[in-house]
């Protein structure tokens, strides 16, 4: 156990339409958070799913499944032998479904290979034994998600909307045209069946004649880490790796288009990363982000939502991990979506290294995962004093 101290640094954004970086620093404001780290040893722990008895399940991405308990981490017993585990991909993300207590049912995403090559990326569905001690696959939920063979840009975050369809935010594989061909299923933010992995009927998409097409949600991502719903509302916040710039925080918009495109209206085939995040000059109606991290990359991960009375004036926040700038941004959110400052918790710059998951607890506890590739960690953050 472990209790650290904080300072949020607080950055008040300024209200601009144009230009969603413009930021003016503000007073530190006093606080204080308690860090437990709960489950140690693990290699680049991806996501963190929640079971009904309080225990954990954690993805590690070169294909190992954890239950996470009072004692630490342990083996799950699963034939993931299909994962293929290269660069960014492997095992991913995860989610526990909301009948859990009755079907024991849990969705997994990873790289799928057959003889060594890698075929796709996919969801697939889990039972978690009574002992917890193995997982059995009932189904694949979707295939068909493009791969780049060297893993780059997976991306494959899933999340359960409150209305209880399942979000996925996808990579676009590092290929120029995927983000804006609504044909593929790369680049996006995906709006299926939990139980099936079918397009939703009310999806802006839905009277294409293309199944992968009636399953887009929004297009023109680059690569989405983090998707997080707002609870009590039906907003979804996206956290996607701009290349050396921008890193933007967005808001899903049904059928909007978010601008990016290395392929120059697919007059290039090259992957040219110089090209705007958000392309408004090519799309004139693109969604503009509603942060981005401007002249640099923090490589912005997992988001979640800070919910519940016990975090005081940081109930509501927005958490966001990140890899490279090895820290956690809270943002404020008014009610519109519109983010209003950005503080950050000096105790997570440069202390537990690469963070990659994000996400709340039914207690209303953050839990955290580090991405180091060597004793990485799940923490658990509330306010000090709980």
């Amino acid at each position: 156990m472990r209790r650290i101290g904080i300072v949020l640094i607080a950055l008040l954004l300024t209200a601009c339409t144009s230009s969603p970086a413009a930021v003016r620093q503000q007073p530190a404001q006093p606080g204080s958070l308690r860090v437990d780290v709960v489950a140690s040893g693990l290699e680049h722990g991806w996501d963190v799913g929640f079971l009904p008895d309080g225990k954990l399940l954690v993805t590690q991405r070169p294909g190992r499944l954890s239950l996470v308990d009072g004692s630490g981490a342990h083996d799950v017993a699963a034939d993931l032998s299909d994962v293929y585990a290269r660069g960014e991909g492997g095992l991913m993300g995860l989610v526990v479904h909301p009948d859990f207590a009755q079907t024991r049912r849990f969705t997994m995403c990873h790289t799928h290979q057959e003889g060594g090559r890698a075929v796709d990326i996919r969801l697939t569905t889990w039972t978690l034994s009574p002992d917890e001690r193995g997982a059995t696959r009932v189904r694949d939920l979707l295939t068909g998600l493009p791969v780049n063979p060297s893993g780059r840009h997976s991306g494959c975050r899933p999340a359960v909307a409150a209305d209880g369809a399942l979000l996925v935010g996808t990579g676009d594989t590092a290929r120029a045209s995927v983000s804006q061909d609504r044909h593929s299923l790369g680049g996006k933010v995906l709006r299926i069946d939990l139980n099936t992995g079918a397009p939703l009927p009310d999806n802006p998409f839905i009277a294409s004649a293309d199944p992968n097409e009636q399953r887009i949600y929004t297009y023109g991502h680059r690569n989405v880490q983090g998707v997080a719903v707002r609870p009590g509302t039906g907003q979804v916040f996206t956290a996607e790796h701009g290349p050396a710039f921008d890193d933007e925080v967005n808001l899903l918009r049904a059928g909007g288009n978010y601008g990016w495109d290395p392929s120059k209206g697919d007059t290039e085939t090259s992957y040219d990363e110089s090209v705007p995040m958000t392309d408004t000059d090519r799309f004139p109606d693109a969604v503009r982000p509603l942060w981005t991290s401007g002249d640099i990359t923090e490589a912005i991960c997992g988001a979640a939502f800070l919910t519940g009375r016990q975090w005081g004036a940081l109930d509501g926040r927005l958490a966001v991990v990140a890899l490279k700038g090895q820290k956690m941004l809270l943002f404020g959110v008014a009610g519109d979506g519109t983010i209003t400052e950005t503080t950050l918790p000096r105790e997570f710059n440069d202390t537990y290294g690469r963070l990659r998951a994000a996400r709340t607890a039914p207690d209303g506890a953050l839990y955290v995962t580090t991405s180091d590739g060597n004793d990485d960690k799940v923490l658990r953050i509330t306010p000090s004093g709980t």
